[in-house]
């Protein structure tokens, strides 16, 4: 048998699988191009390498194209009875991931984890915001992300992977320090880590340091593929620094260029939520709204997710559906929202209605309820800061300034600064 990367064995006798399949694994866990190339090389060097095609199946989902999982899938459930105990359980986390069930996947992996805690392939899942816990729809995903992580650092230790997603748990519950030292780590240990790199670039913007994160995330993706994962991602950090700092030329070009449907690689989730996010927030910035960019977008959400049931995606369609004025589109996710989230994708959505109606009592009336709530939607704080600078934005407009400034104050996160964070750390040229 070969090994992994983590030295678990393989049920393959062939070294090239085994490289190729390494290859991917780690291409996907640092959002760099083609793992789905590295894994078809690696069932080609060994057709009955029943983790190749399991990852080749989690590879075309995480990609945006969840048909084609349908065959790599069965072939690796039937070649399953003849794999060892870890392999066996991996595969079965991912069967439940794949056919939409999400929630056993997320218990099985904590299973897994007990007896093979390495598997990071198998484990990776469950974890960022973008993870079955990101996207529960329960209330403190936030704490219970960290709380699945934490106890796995004695045994991954200066693992570039893990040291990445620990530093993004700590940072979203405002353990900043913590989170530095990691992301720093893991850095470090692989510079040219995609997830790494967005990761780093939410600690710039936690602690407020626009103009070092652009500068840091521009010199970074400077040689980042267009067809890297997070590409689209990545883009929309430096879109919305560049706005906040003036730059709004560089910022549209952005936009145009790498963001908006058409232009941006990149899972269909990334394109909708950021350019949704990207337009809303120039608008609230003083940018004139332009109803092309609006329409093409409800237009893509409509497409892409044309029935409610994903809570992060819906409140982005909403938005976009409401600012283009799709009143069809919208009303099927304010009347009808599904899933765990359901309770608060529907006040989200109305508020959004309200909002591009210039009703601004309105927008406040419907998202009072679901403040202390919105985490539940997914995605990091960074993205959730749409609902509360909607809220504080409504805010503005009503004539409750006070108000809106002690909103802000109240629902950014304590961390466990007590002397002030090192900011001159951060400045330095990465």
């Amino acid at each position: 048998m070969q090994k992994d990367r983590y030295d678990y064995p393989l049920s393959t006798a062939s070294a090239s699988a085994r490289d190729a399949y390494v290859a991917g694994v780690d291409a996907l866990l640092s959002a760099n191009p083609d793992p789905e190339a590295s894994f078809r090389a690696a069932v080609a060097a060994d057709e009955g390498f029943a983790l190749a095609h399991i990852a080749l199946a989690r590879t075309v989902q995480v990609y945006g194209r969840p048909a084609e999982s349908k065959v790599p899938l069965a072939r690796a459930l039937e070649l399953a009875p003849n794999t060892t105990p870890r392999e066996q359980s991996h595969i079965a986390i991912f069967e439940k991931i794949l056919t939409g069930r999400g929630m056993d996947g997320l218990a099985l992996t904590r299973e897994h984890v007990k007896t093979w805690p390495r598997d990071a392939f198998a484990l990776a899942p469950s974890t960022s915001v973008f993870g079955l816990i990101g996207f529960s729809g329960l209330k403190g995903r936030e704490d219970d992300q960290l709380a699945l992580l934490e106890p796995l650092a004695g045994v991954y230790g200066d693992d570039w992977w893990y040291r990445s997603l620990l530093a993004f748990a700590e940072l979203e519950v405002g353990k900043y320090d913590r989170a530095h030292r990691n992301i720093e780590a893991s850095m470090a240990a692989f510079p040219r880590n995609g997830h790494g790199a967005h990761i780093r670039a939410h600690l710039y913007y936690e602690v407020g340091e626009r103009r070092a994160g652009l500068d840091f995330l521009k010199g970074w993706a400077r040689d980042y593929p267009r067809n890297a994962h997070i590409h689209c991602h990545v883009s929309w950090h430096q879109a919305l620094w560049a706005m906040e700092l003036g730059q709004s030329d560089e910022a549209w070009a952005i936009y145009r260029n790498n963001l908006h449907p058409g232009a941006a690689w990149g899972p269909q989730i990334n394109v909708l939520t950021d350019c949704t996010s990207f337009l809303f927030r120039a608008e609230l910035a003083g940018e004139p709204r332009k109803p092309e960019l609006w329409s093409d977008l409800s237009s893509y959400a409509a497409k892409w997710f044309p029935n409610p049931g994903m809570a992060f995606a819906d409140v982005h369609a909403a938005l976009a559906h409401a600012m283009a004025g799709n009143g069809e589109e919208l009303e099927k996710i304010i009347a009808s929202p599904k899933g765990a989230a359901a309770d608060v994708v529907g006040p989200v959505a109305e508020a959004f209605r309200n909002f591009a109606r210039q009703d601004w009592d309105g927008t406040i009336t419907a998202l009072e309820p679901v403040m202390t709530e919105h985490e539940r939607l997914g995605g990091s704080r960074a993205q959730r800061d749409l609902v509360e600078y909607t809220f504080a934005g409504a805010m503005l407009r009503a004539g409750r300034v006070d108000e809106a400034g002690q909103m802000i104050r109240a629902h950014r996160p304590q961390n466990e600064r007590s002397g002030g964070y090192p900011l001159k750390e951060l400045r330095r040229p990465a």
